[in-house]
């Protein structure tokens, strides 16, 4: 942990930023939806200064809490974009949540510094793959909206999403699909530069735990795209699908760099 050396304005933001996420969790049902968006864009805001002071500054620095940080923002975004596409769709305490933890983990655990040496590629493959990251985490948090939404009407119960059910199901397989496609690429460069992306840190593309688990979360959605067009999957059984597929991508990259990082205590 690096809490003690961190400058005073990162500490600042981080301070600033994580209250911002806090008050919509903890006020959701005494605010109004239109003061819970508004400090929901704040938060949102300070959280893209944190991102971009810590990955395009002078020394930038990338592991596993930053990774689950742009996932974070990312997510906060497509749900800001949502909101005023559907003004009837609710602010999720647990997205505010999310986003207060993330940006402390950041802080925390800033990750490693970038090798001088660094392919030119490699902001690339990290672009796509945390955007990859940001719309499997979109679509999963869909399908838990979806799967909720289901139970409630067979309920007979009001749903409370604010958004019908195949609303819902099909913005899932929008962020499938796009992730998919993200995903693909991201392997691709990985495939085709893997050898030269880190430079001199010493990653070369091999069949470690990140390749394997990438590949895997890779297969698991394809198999659950191809079973969508297909066989027209769809409800719990495309939610699981989807949920193992989100977790093996979790730990293709934040999971290895959290054991490397915070188990083991070394670099890469």
């Amino acid at each position: 942990m690096i809490l003690a050396s961190a400058s005073w304005l990162p500490v600042t933001l981080t301070v600033a930023a994580a209250a911002a996420y806090v008050v919509p969790a903890a006020a959701v049902r005494r605010l109004a939806p239109q003061a819970l968006r508004r400090v929901m864009a704040l938060a949102w805001l300070l959280h893209g200064l944190l991102l971009a002071g810590s990955l395009l500054g002078d020394a930038p620095h990338f592991g596993f809490a930053p990774a689950l940080s742009v996932t974070a923002w990312l997510v906060a975004a497509v749900y800001a974009v949502e909101s005023h596409l559907y003004p009837q769709l609710q602010t999720r305490w647990a997205f505010s949540a999310l986003g207060a933890v993330t940006v402390v983990l950041a802080l925390l655990f800033p990750g490693q510094p970038l090798h001088p040496t660094a392919s030119p590629w490699l902001p690339l493959h990290w672009a796509l793959g945390i955007a990859s990251y940001g719309l499997f985490a979109a679509a999963a948090a869909h399908a838990w909206l979806m799967n909720r939404t289901e139970e409630r009407i067979r309920l007979a119960a009001d749903p409370h999403s604010g958004l019908p059910l195949l609303t819902i199901e099909r913005l899932t397989f929008r962020f499938v699909g796009a992730g998919f496609v993200l995903l693909s690429a991201t392997l691709l460069v990985g495939v085709l530069f893997g050898e030269s992306l880190y430079g001199a840190a010493g990653a070369r593309w091999k069949w470690d735990h990140k390749t394997i688990f990438s590949i895997l979360s890779w297969l698991t959605f394809a198999i659950l795209l191809i079973g969508r067009a297909r066989f027209g999957w769809r409800g719990r059984r495309a939610a699981r699908i989807l949920y193992i597929g989100s977790g093996l991508l979790l730990l293709a990259y934040v999971g290895s760099r959290f054991v490397i990082e915070v188990v083991l205590e070394r670099s890469a």
